[in-house]
């Protein structure tokens, strides 16, 4: 497998300082390799351009998110020694950040862009929503979710590795959900805000995530941020039937390799040959994944 570099020189010339990026595991589940893959992705290309990684727990889903989880995947990460230059002392959580996450709504509410909306899934029929509830004037109550107007346009943003993305939110998703009916917030809006009051100019995530892009770009303009991010999406790791992998994958659980005494420097080395990063695996440190994207740096395979 073969897989494009990102643009460092692209990216520094983007950047008007050294970029800030982050790590954002959702604690529903142990990590596994898919996870190594965007950790090298993320302290590899952060430190290439001399850059900070932040580490950030994305746990708005209440529901899944379990504390024993989070102690796991932080000790997983302190095993491989990808260690962040902000958020694990003290640790940053979304669950933290309901009052960021309000104030922020408010904002879109004084705009007049906030409405509920009483639609469950099977209302809506698929992944765009179709604007059901827009002038129903619902008043936000328990039970009902909460959704921002998508007004119609494209969006661009600059993918390091892909180039110029553009999107047009209001077709591919409509009026975007930001609090669902259980009052919890949705990822969309959590990590949009998050990225910006946490001065974030590079999202490094994988390709799932590429059609995200437009509309989390349009929802911070909304709020505020006149410049957009740039951005990396990398491949993913996919089971033979060609889906990602899960939480509950087994054999490529970060802690079953563990518990086979496979090195962290092994496990470092099976994720990134099996994005492409490298062409055979090759044991490595996560101090060294930085030279898997400078040019500069010698070959590892």
């Amino acid at each position: 497998m073969t897989t494009r570099k990102p643009d460092l020189p692209r990216a520094r010339a983007a950047l008007l300082a050294p970029p800030v990026t982050r790590f954002a595991p959702s604690p529903t589940g142990y990590l596994h390799l898919g996870h190594v893959v965007n950790a090298i992705y993320t302290w590899g290309v952060a430190r290439a351009l001399g850059g900070r990684v932040l580490l950030r727990v994305e746990d708005h889903d209440r529901i899944r998110s379990r504390p024993e989880f989070v102690e796991a995947l932080l000790e997983d990460l302190d095993w491989l020694g990808f260690e962040p230059d902000e958020g694990r002392d003290p640790l940053l959580r979304q669950s933290d950040g309901h009052s960021v996450y309000e104030d922020a709504l408010d904002r879109l509410r004084r705009e007049g862009r906030v409405f509920g909306c009483d639609c469950s899934r099977t209302d809506i029929g698929g992944e765009r929503y179709t604007g059901r509830c827009r002038d129903r004037r619902l008043i936000e109550q328990p039970g009902l979710g909460v959704r921002v107007r998508i007004d119609p346009g494209v969006v661009r943003a600059l993918d390091l590795a892909a180039g110029e993305l553009a999107q047009s939110p209001a077709e591919q998703c409509g009026d975007l959900l930001v609090k669902d009916r259980d009052g919890h917030w949705t990822y969309q809006f959590a990590a949009t805000v998050d990225d910006l009051r946490q001065g974030v100019t590079l999202v490094i995530r994988g390709d799932d995530l590429e059609t995200s892009t437009g509309r989390q770009v349009l929802l911070a303009r909304m709020l505020g941020r006149p410049t957009a991010p740039l951005f990396l999406h990398h491949p993913l790791i996919v089971d033979a039937s060609g889906r990602k992998l899960s939480k509950s994958a087994g054999d490529t659980g970060v802690r079953e390799l563990r518990a086979k005494g496979v090195a962290a420097a092994d496990v470092i080395g099976i994720a990134a040959a099996a994005v492409g990063l490298l062409a055979t695996s090759t044991s490595m440190e996560a101090s060294q994944v930085a030279a898997l994207f400078d040019p500069g740096s010698p070959s590892l395979g």
